[in-house]
């Protein structure tokens, strides 16, 4: 008796470190974020549409150095360092000094690689800022598991906040005084260094981070990562390709267009991440040896991204043009019916989010990578064929089809392999209180913006309370029943 009891104290400690993790993270997040588009804000009407277009550009190429040297080092350090009786300081010491050396590989090659792109000077020292940037930020990023397996990942976005705080003054300044493009480019650099050295302390509080290189070791270790890695890199593919193609088929303002409405969607995708990354350990731990456990927090974190995509993608429909027009103002239009294709893309994000991770757990990373693959041959070879026709309404669109076709392969490759089924209890609820919130929006829609997030919010999730669709104990913890 006093063992159960101790294990069912266990298990509430480790709930509330849950919910304690997705508070603080969401409250970092939604701060990083919103400081993330009020600098977007100075710099779309600081560079107007083509300059914006080049930086997006040079984001684009962040991402891509980002995926090309992913090599899966930090999913699959974090899942292995969740196992029971796994050597930390061996695993970490060895993924963090592979992944440092690989990315001053990269940036010692990467003006090769920029010498031979067809962009205008600045837009190519904006590259290279980049590739400076992704060092210290594939650095650090490492790291994150060591945060999510003790349950204290909210340190990390704490940090990242700060950063994001000394990005946007940098970037206010950059405006104020006229500094130009490079130096909102600078202004990322900045950034990644100050959360290279803020996360790089205060994970030596959790693990020693020895100067390990052991080549037969790395060469174990990217035996597995390596799949996984491919897959990240194939989803770079689909997800930040069409960008770099609209700058090579189309004009700079094409580009800066389609962006406008796709950094706000970028900047939301943090929350599926985010909790998949606090859930993702204990999927790594319970998927084979405590199915119905396993099977109870998936349906649960289902449930949660279902009641999240609803008011998303109904509030996005109805203010997609003040939302824009707050963003980049009246020279971007144009990125409001972008914003209201790709709003569809971000709910299908989600549920990406949560297959992917589900499949990772349960050793399915080859065959990740194979329908990542096939998803991103789609996209590009899609992209290639319409976006001279289309421009951004086609990359868009393609977005729309392309997270779609991964969501539909994935849960039928976890139903397959995995047995897994989302089951989602009371769902008609959802959709009754999205469709009275969407009436609301409707009927007041001469109304302020902020009068109708708010209020629209409101309606939605007072109804799922008066419905009991949801309770506030799922909200906070995903799972409060035994995790161990």
């Amino acid at each position: 008796m006093s063992v159960l009891l101790r294990g069912n104290r266990r298990n509430k400690v480790v709930a509330r470190k849950i919910a304690y993790n997705i508070a603080l993270n969401t409250i970092f997040k939604v701060l990083s974020t919103a400081l993330a588009l009020v600098g977007i804000g100075f710099i779309t009407r600081y560079l107007g549409k083509e300059g914006f277009g080049n930086y997006a550009t040079v984001l684009a190429f962040f991402a891509f150095f980002s995926s090309l040297l992913d090599l899966g080092l930090y999913t699959i350090s974090t899942r292995e360092i969740s196992r029971q009786g796994a050597d930390e300081e061996k695993i970490i010491g060895n993924v963090f000094w592979l992944r440092f050396f690989s990315s001053v590989a990269l940036f010692l090659i990467s003006p090769l690689i920029v010498f031979l792109l067809p962009y205008p000077e600045e837009v190519k020292k904006g590259i290279l800022l980049a590739a400076g940037a992704f060092v210290f930020s594939s650095s650090y990023l490492v790291l994150n598991g060591v945060f999510q397996k003790n349950l204290v990942i909210y340190k990390v976005t704490g940090a990242e906040l700060i950063g994001k705080i000394l990005q946007v003054s940098f970037v206010i300044l950059t405006v104020l005084y006229d500094w130009g493009f490079t130096a909102i480019v600078l202004s990322l650099l900045l950034n990644m260094i100050f959360n290279f050295v803020a996360v790089y302390y205060l994970c030596r509080r959790y693990v020693k981070i020895r100067f390990l290189i052991n080549f037969s070791y790395w060469k174990k270790f990217l035996r597995h990562s390596l799949p996984m890695g491919v897959a990240v890199f194939v989803s770079f593919l689909y997800f930040k390709t069409d960008t770099i193609l609209l700058s090579l088929l189309r004009s700079s303002q094409d580009v800066g267009i389609y962006n406008a409405a796709y950094k706000i969607i970028e900047n939301i995708t943090f929350f599926p991440a985010m909790i998949m990354g606090l859930i993702f350990p204990l999927m790594s731990k319970n998927i084979f040896s405590e199915k119905t456990l396993f099977e109870k927090i998936s349906h649960k974190t289902f449930k949660i991204f279902f009641l999240l995509v609803i008011p998303m993608v109904i509030g996005a429909l109805f203010l997609a043009d003040d939302l824009v027009f707050l963003i980049g103002g009246k020279d971007f239009s144009q990125s409001a019916n972008v914003l209201r294709i790709l709003i569809f893309s971000l709910a299908f994000i989600f549920f990406g989010h949560f297959f992917n991770y589900m499949l990772i757990a349960g050793n399915l990373q080859k065959k990740l990578m194979q329908i990542l693959f096939f998803c991103a041959a789609f996209n590009i070879t899609a992209n290639l064929i319409f976006i001279p026709f289309f421009s951004y309404y086609a990359s868009a669109m393609i977005s729309l089809a392309t997270e779609a076709l991964v969501v539909f392969t994935t849960a039928f490759l976890a139903a397959k392999k995995l047995g897994y089924i989302p089951r989602i209890e009371k769902g008609i609820n959802f959709l009754f209180s999205g469709a009275v919130m969407a009436g609301f929006l409707f009927l007041f829609r001469d109304f302020h913006f902020l009068f109708l997030i708010v209020g629209g919010a409101v309606v939605y999730f007072f109804l799922l309370g008066l419905t009991g669709t949801i309770t506030k104990q799922e909200i906070i913890s995903l799972l409060i029943k035994k995790q161990a």
